[in-house]
């Protein structure tokens, strides 16, 4: 199949963690073309995509860039949309998600995959505060208004959030792990630089099979408790768990968030909202990802990956 027969394939915000993964395996499995939108094809990470193949063109992700995120969309196949957090009380992801899918539609784009979480507000019932979740549903329900096929991807907690920005306090010999989770709740998570790509991969493949679908991404259904001791396990260091779950244990160990009250009322929000409603809703297959994709990452094979002994990493944007 030459170059120009393949299905091109657009995916927006293509150096975040999502983005990369998509693009890496979409272009690894020699059946697609890849566009690449991203702020700047400068960075580190764009050059990266440029190497493996992928068209790398210039689109801010932000809102009131209509008319080139048209352009961007232009004569592809497929898209995969995301839409990076912004702290609230900024509303603009959810602005964002609207205006991606509807120059989707604009451009002729034939499927598009989004990737969402769940309605907070809604299964809440309006008791908990976590816009990050209900903005990125919102757009899914908006998607599904639309004349265009599309699926949903939704992933689980971000491993990498305990690397990058809940890391562990080194204090001697010993490790301290903060968790925002209680410690014997066991929640669902994923590395997002493995798992995204190989599910959204699956989809493009046979894009009818799912038509309308809800998928969930999940590398590990697991505890704070078991995630410790599978980092002493692995790393052959002493660590012990920490509370991170109340507003004042948050600021404890992460004292910066109290910079922007509304970030720790969200992040509270959505963590009691996964231990006292379930981080999916009823019915997801949490196994869909994990039978497409038998490698995806434990955390005891993200740890070895990553060959991670409690430093604080950044996975770059």
């Amino acid at each position: 199949m030459s170059d120009v027969s393949k299905p091109l394939i657009v995916v927006a915000g293509a150096t975040s963690k999502q983005g990369r993964s998509v693009v890496t395996s979409l272009l690894d499995s020699g059946r697609f073309r890849v566009r690449a939108l991203t702020r700047s094809a400068d960075s580190v990470q764009a050059k990266s995509l440029a190497e493996m193949g992928a068209q790398v063109v210039t689109v801010p992700l932000e809102p009131g860039h209509q008319r080139e995120f048209v352009r961007a969309f232009g004569s592809a196949d497929g898209a995969f949309l995301m839409t990076p957090p912004v702290a609230p009380p900024s509303t603009d992801e959810f602005v964002l998600g609207c205006q991606l899918a509807d120059a989707a539609v604009e451009a002729g784009v034939g499927h598009i995959v989004f990737s969402a979480l769940e309605n907070v507000e809604e299964r809440a019932s309006g008791t908990k505060y976590a816009p990050h979740f209900t903005d990125k549903a919102l757009v899914a329900e908006h998607i599904r208004t639309l004349p265009i096929g599309h699926t949903i991807v939704m992933l689980s907690f971000f491993y990498t959030n305990a690397l990058e920005y809940y890391p562990p306090r080194i204090e001697g010999d010993k490790v301290l792990m903060p968790f925002y989770l209680p410690e014997d709740f066991r929640a669902p998570f994923v590395d997002p630089l493995t798992a995204t790509g190989p599910a959204v991969l699956e989809v493009f493949s046979d894009p009818g099979a799912y038509l309308g679908a809800v998928l969930p991404i999940v590398g590990d259904v697991i505890s704070p408790r078991e995630m410790v001791d599978a980092f002493s396990r692995v790393t052959g260091l002493e660590a012990e768990y920490r509370s991170a779950y109340s507003r004042e244990d948050l600021l404890t160990y992460f004292p910066e968030l109290g910079e922007n009250p509304l970030l720790v009322d969200e992040t509270l929000g959505m963590v009691e909202y996964a231990v006292e409603y379930g981080y999916f809703g009823n019915g997801r297959d949490l196994e869909w990802s994990r039978r497409i994709d038998p490698g995806a990452l434990s955390w005891e094979q993200f740890l070895r990956r990553y060959d991670w002994r409690g430093e604080r990493l950044s996975f770059g944007a």
